[in-house]
């Protein structure tokens, strides 16, 4: 019989899909599920290439890995598409759609990103996750430090925002010190 023990918190990370892995996005997406992980969180994440796969395969590196940590939910039918550093493949057939399964996560991450990481930070908002985001290029940079409208998401979050983030432990940091209280909130 299985143990009851706590889940751990689904992280999120989403961005560009398209990246040079010696580009300054994938080294911060990939120092973001390397440091998720090992501060005992789980990553999701759409589970195709560039921040995507950069985040996977950090996550993968992380001292204390273990099987189920690292989650892909694809857009398509083939799980084939799949980064070869996810753990559990979910292809889910439903396109774009499935940025709305990506948003449910605990909390979100962007590291940069074009239309389809602003829909899934949009979601995510309407969702009233914790929303992070690193102050770089793309989408993630002009919302960072922002709320994406005027709703009152959180009355008990006087400075309700997208949390905005220097470097990949800032942003980790940040899920330490808020996901709790956006939880409870």
């Amino acid at each position: 019989m299985p143990q009851n023990t706590a889940r751990k918190p689904l992280i999120a990370v989403i961005g560009y899909n398209d990246v040079a892995s010696n580009s300054a996005h994938y080294q911060q997406a990939h120092d973001v599920g390397r440091l998720l992980v090992e501060r005992g969180y789980r990553l999701l994440s759409g589970g195709m290439g560039g921040v995507m796969e950069a985040a996977s395969q950090g996550a993968r590196t992380a001292h204390n890995h273990g099987s189920g940590d690292v989650i892909a939910v694809l857009p398509g039918h083939s799980m084939d598409d799949a980064t070869p550093y996810a753990d559990v493949v979910i292809p889910s057939g439903l396109g774009f759609t499935r940025n709305v399964i990506i948003a449910h996560a605990d909390a979100v991450i962007a590291v940069g990103g074009g239309a389809g990481t602003l829909s899934e930070m949009a979601y995510a908002w309407m969702f009233d996750r914790l929303v992070i985001a690193l102050r770089m290029e793309g989408w993630s940079g002009q919302l960072a430090d922002k709320p994406i409208d005027q709703r009152n998401r959180r009355p008990a979050i006087g400075d309700d925002c997208v949390r905005g983030a220097n470097t990949a432990r800032d942003a980790v940091d940040l899920v330490d010190q808020w996901l709790s209280v956006y939880q409870q909130a």
